[in-house]
């Protein structure tokens, strides 16, 4: 990522374009919290259903009407306690997960009044609290003398290294970067998750016990898979995707002030002072999914004038939810669907506009329409997906799809004494609380296969 702030006066590219307040509270909390008497009234508009739809839509199968339930009863710390029991990261997920399309979508209310119980913030209601002690509610099961090795401490990795913690086995997770949380620390919206959320939140999971993290010990660089196989008596894998999808076009990495979104977010979110990132008075991005619409919006949020998003299928096939596209919108962000880049331009050294060509699919096969036309811009970012890494396997004999790892339903590798889980492996949706699952099915299983009991 190379960022020049007007180079030669070429390019409109600053900080501080908004000044430090505005933005402090441009970056505030999207969903600010319930207070007690708000959570009253919300938990009362619940109707409690036996097999609740909503309950059956959660990946995680939170017991929603139960913890709602503790809601009205004023019990909060048993309400969080219920959450945590099905997801560890029931804190993090309050915050982030597409509600719109899981549990509230499902919610009766919704099917009848268009307004469904607001699900995500009684849960971040009822888990706040009890984070906030830094604490954990759970106690270790005696020690088993089995030992584990994780592969990254992000949502899956946590939630598997809890689990087996519990359950009496010592853990030791391998963290390549200098902190805690996966993406939930460097991938998404700083206004998703204020106050460092993401650290708090994984202070509190090992303040468990039993969990070693190392941080700045990357898989295939600093440790062996056959290593980790040697020395542990089970390895869970879930070290994210290592990498980003590029456009392939010339002067992708030649032209200053063309970024990867994944990277400007990952700085962006650790910046303690958010008005020290420049950014272009005219942005555009080139995607269509979740990471398309939060550089989009955090840009704008910076004081970016103009930002445009381009995808190049229909809005239809856009991987972020329809609530994030009007979150966009509603800042200001313009997306322009079904249309491709075919050139990246620049002039001495530095970009200036990007080239697009209209685009329509017959039968699921893009034929290009013909017309062109030009976005000119001082910044561009690029968010058109990740990619896995398999070369840090060091040529382990564990099946792979589209560099993914293929687990089944217990997130068990083909490789013995391995599991994976998150978004490396095939199949995974990329939400938080899809690799937390993961994380919590494949505890389960190496449990089982080490003979220990489940706490």
């Amino acid at each position: 990522m190379t960022i020049a702030g007007r180079p030669q006066g070429l390019s409109d590219v600053a900080a501080g374009r908004l000044d430090p307040k505005t933005i402090e509270a441009n970056f505030s909390d999207l969903h600010p919290p319930l207070g007690f008497h708000a959570a009253k009234v919300e938990s009362d508009r619940c109707y409690f259903c036996f097999d609740a739809p909503c309950q059956q839509a959660c990946p995680t199968s939170i017991d929603i009407p139960l913890f709602i339930r503790q809601i009205a009863a004023d019990n909060r710390t048993g309400a969080a306690k219920t959450i945590f029991d099905a997801n560890i990261m029931g804190g993090m997920c309050a915050r982030v997960c597409p509600t719109e399309t899981l549990c509230e979508e499902a919610c009766v209310r919704e099917a009848a009044e268009g307004k469904p119980v607001r699900i995500g913030l009684l849960q971040r209601y009822a888990t706040d609290a009890l984070i906030e002690t830094g604490k954990s509610p759970f106690s270790r099961a005696a020690p088993t003398g089995k030992r584990a090795a994780v592969v990254g401490a992000g949502p899956a990795g946590l939630a598997c290294a809890h689990a087996l913690a519990v359950a009496g086995v010592e853990v030791t997770i391998f963290e390549a970067r200098a902190k805690p949380g996966g993406l939930n620390g460097y991938g998404i919206a700083a206004y998703k998750a204020v106050d460092d959320f993401a650290a708090k939140e994984a202070a509190f999971i090992l303040s468990v016990g039993g969990i070693e993290v190392l941080y700045g010990v990357a898989l295939g660089e600093h440790v062996k898979l056959d290593d980790l196989r040697r020395d542990y008596d089970a390895v869970f894998l879930a070290m994210g995707l290592g990498a980003t999808n590029k456009l392939g076009l010339p002067g992708e990495y030649e032209l200053e002030n063309v970024a990867d979104a994944v990277d400007y977010i990952a700085v962006l979110r650790q910046a303690e002072d958010k008005s020290t990132m420049p950014v272009g008075r005219r942005v555009v991005v080139i995607g269509g999914g979740m990471t398309a619409i939060d550089i989009a919006v955090q840009s704008k949020k910076l004081g970016a004038q103009n930002v445009t998003i381009v995808y190049r299928r229909s809005s239809k096939h856009m991987k972020a939810s329809r609530f994030e596209r009007e979150l966009a919108q509603t800042n200001g962000v313009v997306i322009r669907t079904s249309a491709r880049p075919v050139a990246i331009e620049g002039h001495a050294g530095v970009f200036s506009g990007v080239l697009f060509e209209d685009t329509h699919e017959h039968e699921g096969v893009f034929a290009p329409a013909g017309s062109v036309f030009r976005i000119e811009a001082d910044m561009l970012f690029t968010a058109i997906g990740q990619r896995g890494t398999p070369e840090i396997l060091d040529g382990a004999e564990i099946e792979l799809t589209g560099g993914r790892i293929v687990v089944d339903a217990e997130r068990r590798t083909s490789f013995p004494g391995v599991w994976a889980g998150g978004d490396c492996v095939v199949g995974d949706e990329n939400l938080t609380v899809v690799a937390v699952e993961d994380g919590k099915q494949a505890a389960r299983s190496i449990l089982s296969a080490l003979g220990v009991s489940a706490a």
